[in-house]
């Protein structure tokens, strides 16, 4: 079905090759992972497949890339659109419409499939994938799970052969993970032949026919699904794979008995007469990194928008060493990194984005501490980059190396680790775990078990709102975060 020879590729005028003398042949109804680190060339053999290359994205090619035969470079993008569907990271960047109804029409529209076909094939997708609920919505209010439905299903609808999907679960939770998931099982059990380029693996190891592993640009390794559960994790940690099973993951981190509570006291939020929030009394340890666990909808993002005292509906207060503070108090005590970190990068380099957190006092003594902080978050090399020119997985860690600056009291990072590779995410691990050394208190609002696992001594678990519960993350308390899912899937 698919076929590269002795396939490379620059971007524009790089001289490093993003591929270099890449091999490889995917046969019709299979299903691929790509995997390997950020920047490995995942996204560029996507890009080959469904046409980015080189109509979005030019730079030197050598080699060829052969659709049943054919050479892709002989086909226009048009062409090319009815035998190739694309699902991306963000479903954002491939809608068309407002509305949903509309969007599933879009794709079949564009190959001029009759409107009659067209109402049938939204009806078939939406009952296959159990649409129902999610037709004639306005799009922009859909979680981020929905949204990707709504994208695999316009994909689906206009029948392609091949998809192709790069980094579909990175902003996804773990609930919506197991709806993609079933979307990939049917395309698969469809026959169809998928390319997926990931780095949360654990989701596919049930579905893939193999998983190839890419690094610096050239294939290195094939695995079948039963040689990657047995690589163990020192050659997972070696070739910068996540676990192709987290529950299997010891909790490491140590908790530090600092000594000190927070506090936080009547925290509520009511919008339009519905409750969003209510936390009577919650008593969490300083100087711990705490996982903030619950699904989409169920109050994790309020809780941490009326901490910082940016929610116009919430209220509340929180009490330290016997003080409380109000909300304006509470925004000089409190430091938010949001998941769409578009929404606080503001200057025109990066180094600028962490002094703008400091106050000033002594610009050398920052400066220094600036690039030990882009350091250790391996951005010492972007400190001139413009933020918005970085990958999402950069940008990310800009936001947290602008939270360490920030040098508050506490600090709450909201999907810090969504698209991140392995040594990406332990690098934010480890920063987590400095914070704390540091004597901050943490809050990670996260779906990633491995970052829990890996620096999170505490979780507290929220449902409709309300803290339903609360663990020391050991032995006893990872089991109570999988029965947790468990009991909320």
């Amino acid at each position: 079905m698919l076929e590269f020879r002795d396939v490379t590729f620059s971007y524009g005028d790089e001289a490093t090759p993003s591929l270099e003398n890449v091999s490889l042949e995917i046969r019709k109804g299979e299903t691929v992972v790509l995997c390997g680190e950020s920047g490995c060339g995942k996204s560029t053999i996507t890009r080959l497949i469904n046409g980015l290359i080189p109509y979005f994205h030019e730079g030197k090619l050598t080699g060829e890339v052969l659709l049943g035969g054919h050479p892709i470079s002989d086909m226009r993008l048009y062409e090319l659109s009815e035998h190739v569907g694309s699902v991306f990271q963000d479903p954002r960047t491939q809608f068309y419409n407002i509305e949903s109804t509309a969007e599933l029409a879009f794709g079949c529209e564009n190959l001029g499939v009759p409107p009659e076909e067209i109402e049938r094939r939204i009806e078939r997708t939406a009952a296959r994938f159990e649409l129902e609920d999610l037709l004639d919505r306005d799009l922009f209010t859909m979680s981020g799970g929905e949204k990707q439905r709504i994208a695999c299903g316009s994909v689906d609808a206009t029948d392609p052969e091949i998809l192709v999907l790069d980094e579909p679960s990175s902003n996804l939770d773990l609930f919506a993970i197991r709806d993609l998931a079933g979307v990939v099982r049917r395309w698969r059990d469809d026959g169809k032949t998928l390319v997926i380029a990931e780095h949360r693996i654990f989701y596919l190891v049930d579905l893939a026919d193999r998983f190839v592993y890419i690094n610096n640009g050239r294939i290195e390794r094939e695995f079948t699904p039963a040689e990657l559960r047995h690589l163990g994790p020192e050659t997972l940690e070696e070739l910068g794979l996540r676990a192709p099973d987290p529950w299997r993951l010891a909790p490491r981190a140590e908790v530090r008995n600092s000594g000190g509570n927070l506090t936080l006291t009547a925290l509520r939020c009511v919008t339009e007469g519905h409750q969003r929030l209510s936390i009577p009394k919650l008593v969490l340890p300083r100087g711990e990194v705490i996982a903030v666990i619950g699904r989409n909808g169920a109050g994790k993002t309020t809780l941490a928008r009326t901490l910082c005292g940016l929610e116009k509906s919430g209220s509340g207060g929180l009490e330290i060493d016997g003080v409380t503070h109000n909300v304006r108090k509470q925004r000089e005590l409190v430091y938010m990194v949001m998941q769409d970190v578009n929404h606080q990068l503001f200057t025109e380099d990066v180094i600028s984005e962490l002094l703008l957190s400091m106050d000033g006092t002594d610009p050398d003594e920052e400066q220094e501490r600036a690039i030990e902080t882009l350091r250790s978050l391996d951005l010492d090399d972007k400190s001139d980059r413009h933020p918005m020119s970085l990958s999402g997985g950069e940008q990310q860690r800009v936001a947290i190396g602008s939270a360490i600056a920030a040098d508050r009291e506490i600090l709450i990072l909201d999907e810090p680790t969504s698209g991140l590779d392995h040594r990406r995410m332990t690098e934010v691990a480890d920063s987590l775990t400095a914070m704390s050394a540091g004597g901050k208190t943490v809050l990670v609002i996260t779906h990633d078990i491995e970052l829990v696992f890996r620096c999170c001594s505490h979780a507290i678990y929220l449902v409709d709102g309300e803290v339903m519960g609360s663990s020391r993350m050991d032995e006893t308390g990872a089991r109570q975060l999988r029965e947790f899912f468990e009991r909320t899937e």
